[in-house]
């Protein structure tokens, strides 16, 4: 499954981990002390949903499209509340642009940069090279960002642990590879054993829900930390070659994000529903039986 970001911006999956990458950093703000943001698989930081491959595809429509714009459907007010961080990222990045519609959408590392406060760190990790490039021009001359472009996994264990011990890291590979899910279970358990205190947020396409299951057995039996799956569907996963929905593995959840996913994950799923089947799910990973 080849899932580079540029053609994909703003779609559902996007709008997912991009909700809760904003609900982490809000909680991570809540100590003074630092803390750093590492993102493994980053892409270009910024697209324009108006021309281009996102344009081309269109998946911002049934993404981003269905919650924010003159289309968008009002949310209640314990939603719109926990979305705030997130879309008021999105507002000032189109109000900035003066058109009245939404043509641009921030990808992680840009609504990490702005949710920083001063002194934390920010380090963002592309291999392709033409998007490397253009994430070096976007953070060009900004201190508190470092760009990098190594494999992910090898990122990944260079990164680890961080000097301020506090932090997330964000983990959305392209699935490119047929062994993917077995580099991501042993990259993952390697990056917790090096940085145990760490929160990690693992996005996962949703085609086949057998493949999950084992993946999810899998990192149940190599993860020794608290994990939280959130999944949202946008229909019921009758043919394997769709993306039929996406999921994050959660490691270490900051207190509250679990009560405001129970909140936010269902009404994401009404919103980018696209059939039968559609809904979401929230729960712990459970440990295997000794």
């Amino acid at each position: 499954m080849n899932y580079r970001h540029v053609y994909h911006a703003g779609n559902f999956a996007d709008v997912l981990k991009h909700v809760v990458l904003a609900l982490v950093i809000e909680r991570l703000k809540q100590k003074d002390t630092p803390f750093r943001v590492i993102d493994t698989h980053a892409g270009v930081g910024f697209y324009a949903l108006n021309h281009g491959p996102a344009d081309k595809t269109g998946e911002w429509r049934q993404g981003i499209g269905r919650l924010y714009g003159a289309e968008a459907r009002p949310l209640s007010v314990d939603v719109a509340a926990i979305l705030a961080p997130y879309l008021d990222l999105i507002a000032a990045e189109n109000e900035a642009a003066g058109s009245g519609q939404i043509t641009r959408y921030p990808g992680s590392p840009l609504i990490a940069r702005r949710l920083l406060r001063r002194g934390d760190q920010l380090v963002v990790n592309e291999l392709h090279p033409d998007d490397r490039a253009r994430l070096a021009e976007l953070f060009a001359r900004d201190g508190q960002v470092k760009v990098l472009g190594l494999d992910g996994w090898i990122a990944l264990k260079s990164l680890l642990p961080p000097k301020e011990r506090r932090g997330v890291v964000l983990i959305d590979p392209p699935f490119e590879e047929p062994d993917e899910l077995i580099r991501i279970t042993e990259g993952l358990a390697e990056a917790v054993r090096r940085f145990e205190t760490g929160t990690y947020l693992l996005w996962y396409p949703i085609k086949d829900p057998k493949i999950v299951a084992r993946f999810h057995r899998a990192i149940a039996e190599t993860c020794p930390r608290d994990c939280l799956v959130a999944e949202v569907m946008l229909r019921q996963a009758r043919h394997p070659e769709k993306l039929n929905g996406c999921g994050l593995i959660i490691v270490n959840p900051p207190w509250l994000l679990e009560e405001q996913l129970g909140k936010v994950l269902p009404a994401l799923a009404e919103r980018f529903a696209e059939g039968d089947g559609a809904g979401s799910r929230l729960q712990r990973l459970a440990r295997p039986q000794a």
